[in-house]
């Protein structure tokens, strides 16, 4: 009896446990997703770093699959080649579907169209167009060009092979610039498929077999449910600071309140602010291909210029600080030579050096008149009793220089406009501001 029984509760307790794991089964297929990516920017590090982190979510959330909808200029060849990368390593399917359209995947998106396992257009797109350039959209030397092209094509070349697409004809739209419309593309096996939107899409390639990094995988696309992957806030400031507007601009303006913190030392908000700026703008910078030659250029046209406001004399370092601050600006993405897959310029606009240099000089002036008055109107009483005190020259005056009188130093010149040498003993003459005007002492002693 006893062993009955027990008997009894093992065939219940087994039953139990298969129709758990018969719903369990049940409960993953009937909640099998997808993911959904979209990228309609151009080829940079943001869209590298979205990419990425998309298909790593993806991926540990469960997904089946995931589909990138797609529109590209072009871009930059090192995110390119992460992008590739990322997409070569993926342990489940990447679905590249150039939508909608009146879309392309022009230039660096070729590669990438061509690295997914299935790589998808809708009717009215093309694909092509994959010449290196330089990174400001120009033409590069001829040396660096050849090298660049090769590369790029030795490149597309093993992304075919790997995936078993027409590497002749993918060669040709880095050697040659040409470009496919989505029918030539499907007739010349760059592409899988030609679906007219995702629903379309998942129907076409429901029962498919691909190869992923980790095994075959087949396509279960009937009744899948899709699931939006959205840039994280990061990626959305990271996006709006990746501009070269932007960035000249925040470095610019930065720039002018940490002068105005240093002119006036204890206002806080000022420094607190433009630093805060600066820090920002060096985050754009490390998202684009910044010229450090041009940076720096900028920042010695701010140090002249902070030079001059704290010590005006002749405008010389005025005058070079905005010379520099200007070409600084041109060079800031200028290309020396680095290699880009075609895509919009990356340069600071003519009215936004116009603009901005335009504001950083009106405010200098203006910080410098304010200056000057405040240092008039502090220094004034006790100028006044410098009057027939003797001091020395410290530089020569030519007719201006310093002079230390009263154990202080004071800029000055000499009254009759004529030079005299370093060391020379003077005589306070008159207090023109901030300035004195002074007289050899030997010419009351003769």
């Amino acid at each position: 009896m006893r062993a009955s029984s027990l008997a009894l509760w093992i065939l219940i307790l087994a039953a139990l446990i298969g129709s758990l794991a018969i719903s369990k089964e049940a409960a993953a297929q009937t909640d099998s997703h997808a993911a959904l990516l979209s990228i309609d920017r151009q080829i940079d590090s943001v869209s590298s770093r979205f990419l990425k982190r998309g298909l790593e979510q993806a991926a540990e959330g469960g997904a089946a699959f995931v589909v990138v909808e797609f529109d590209t200029p072009g871009g930059l060849l090192d995110s390119t080649r992460d992008m590739v990368a990322a997409i070569l390593e993926s342990p489940i399917p990447v679905v590249i579907y150039v939508s909608p359209s009146g879309s392309h995947a022009a230039s660096a998106g070729t590669f990438i169209l061509a690295a997914a396992h299935i790589a998808a257009m809708a009717p009215a797109t093309n694909v092509g167009t994959a010449s290196p350039v330089g990174a400001a959209g120009v033409d590069l030397p001829d040396t660096i060009k050849s090298k660049a092209t090769q590369d790029a094509a030795a490149f597309l070349r093993s992304i075919a092979d790997q995936r078993g697409r027409d590497a002749a004809a993918l060669e040709k739209t880095v050697l040659e610039a040409v470009s496919y419309t989505e029918s030539e593309a499907l007739d010349l096996g760059i592409i899988d498929v030609i679906a007219k939107d995702v629903n379309d899409l998942l129907a076409q390639i429901d029962g498919l077999v691909v190869e992923t990094a980790t095994g075959p995988v087949a396509f279960s696309a009937d009744g899948v449910r899709i699931e939006p992957i959205e840039p994280n806030s990061f990626e959305r400031v990271l996006d709006v600071l990746a501009d070269p507007q932007v960035t000249f601009i925040l470095l610019a303006l930065g720039g002018l309140l940490l002068m105005i913190e240093f002119l006036a030392p204890g206002m806080i908000a000022p420094g607190a602010v433009g630093a805060i700026l600066m820090a920002l703008a060096f985050v754009g910078l490390g998202n684009l291909p910044a010229n450090w030659v041009g940076v720096g250029l900028i920042f010695l046209g701010m140090v002249l210029l902070y030079f001059e406001l704290a010590a005006p004399g002749l405008g010389v370092f005025g005058l070079t600080g905005a010379v520099s601050f200007v070409i600084g600006a041109f060079l800031m993405f200028a290309d020396f030579g680095t290699p880009a897959i075609p895509a919009p310029s990356v340069k600071v606009s003519l009215w936004a050096i116009g603009g901005v240099s335009s504001l950083l000089f009106a405010s200098a002036v203006g910080l410098f008149l304010s200056v000057r008055a405040s240092k008039r109107t502090e220094y004034q009483p006790i100028s006044r009793q410098l009057l027939g005190d003797t001091g020395v020259t410290t530089t020569a005056l030519d007719p201006r220089g310093t002079v230390q009188v009263a154990s202080e130093l004071w800029s000055a010149e000499s009254d009759d406009g004529g030079p005299i040498p370093t060391g020379q003993k003077v005589v306070v003459a008159e207090i023109d501001g901030i300035t004195l005007k002074v007289f050899r002492a030997d010419e009351i002693e003769g």
